[in-house]
């Protein structure tokens, strides 16, 4: 059962601004999350391991996020995951007609297994500090697949209470001197993003054209679909924060279950 939401940002500045706001939401997200009771999160990245056509679940029991040119080597990860709820993320997924592979590293066995795991999955980890299953969107695959993948992931858990995390960022075109360059889009998505989260509108997001977000540089829309399928309807929105402190929108929005 997914007793809590969360979009949550990936990216440095998270750390380097311990006061900003970002942070702040971060640590927000964070204690609401433990008052939730969930005893573990699925969190949709889209910096993980990225399979061809498929949604990609990590079965491995440890995770351990390497240093990386995005995350100082102080803040890197390492925590559990949970084989059992990932074997039946695996198995819901596929029982729903979408293609899924489950991924274990080093090992065939998922109990003897450490996962290498991405920044979009350490960062929010960091914060979060529950055992983990690591999800990929696919994005070569519709909306409607991944609001499913979103669905059949939540029926995966059955009566266990589990958070959902669309580890997000968000237009990567804010400022000329990125690595991608500026784009007009950036700025546009993020608006609407906010606009949906604020009205709790993410069914929305279905009928959005991918190519909003590739044009606004945006890595975000694949997860959040992933996100409004888990959480399906009876969730309470709240835009906790907004900014883009560099040249790309990192956003922290809750969801939690209406009294």
């Amino acid at each position: 059962m997914i007793v809590f939401g969360a979009i949550a940002p990936h990216g440095n500045p998270v750390y380097e601004q311990p006061d900003g706001p970002t942070a702040n939401g971060m640590h927000e997200l964070a204690r609401r999350l433990e008052a939730s009771e969930a005893e573990v999160a699925i969190l949709a990245t889209p910096h993980g391991t990225l399979l061809d056509d498929h949604f990609g679940v990590v079965r491995s029991s440890r995770l351990t996020e390497h240093p990386n040119q995005f995350v100082d080597a102080s803040h890197l990860y390492e925590g559990d995951g949970d084989p059992e709820l990932a074997d039946a993320c695996v198995q819901a997924l596929q029982a729903a007609g979408l293609p899924a592979i489950g991924i274990t590293f080093g090992t065939t066995a998922a109990g003897g297994s450490t996962m290498p795991v991405d920044w979009g999955a350490g960062i929010p980890l960091t914060f979060f500090r529950v055992p983990a299953v690591i999800v990929t969107p696919c994005r070569a695959l519709s909306n409607d697949h991944h609001v499913r993948a979103g669905e059949a992931l939540a029926a995966a858990t059955g009566d266990r209470p589990v958070a959902f995390v669309a580890s997000a960022d968000h237009g990567h075109g804010h400022t000329h001197d990125g690595p991608y360059g500026f784009s007009e889009h950036s700025a546009p998505y993020d608006e609407g993003v906010q606009d949906v989260v604020r009205r709790n509108a993410l069914r929305e997001l279905e009928a959005w054209d991918p190519q909003r977000a590739t044009d606004a540089l945006a890595d975000s829309l694949w997860q959040m679909l992933m996100l409004h399928g888990a959480l399906g309807g009876d969730f309470r929105a709240e835009l906790l924060s907004y900014e883009a402190p560099t040249y790309f929108g990192m956003l922290t929005a809750s969801f939690q279950r209406e009294e």
